[in-house]
């Protein structure tokens, strides 16, 4: 097991791992169609893709959080 305080780099890698992923693969089949080398084209997208999205989630997730956190209240359960 990863100790939690890796917590926010394991997040950022499966998040960008997964929306990178679904992402160049809308963009491999808007581009190319589906052809034949569709799987080698998207995997290649994929992997170049993914190489910018999990710093780029490592940087802008702590940033995300702190503009959700401003612009939501927290629910007063007492009433």
């Amino acid at each position: 097991m990863i100790p939690a305080r890796y917590a926010h780099v394991l997040f950022s890698l499966l998040l960008s791992g997964l929306m990178s992923l679904l992402v160049s693969l809308v963009a491999t089949l808007k581009n190319a169609g589906l052809t034949a080398d569709i799987l080698s084209l998207w995997m290649g997208a994929w992997l170049s893709s993914w190489l910018l999205a999990f710093p780029g989630v490592l940087i802008i997730a702590p940033l995300v959080r702190r503009l959700v956190a401003r612009l939501t209240v927290t629910e007063d359960r007492s009433a």
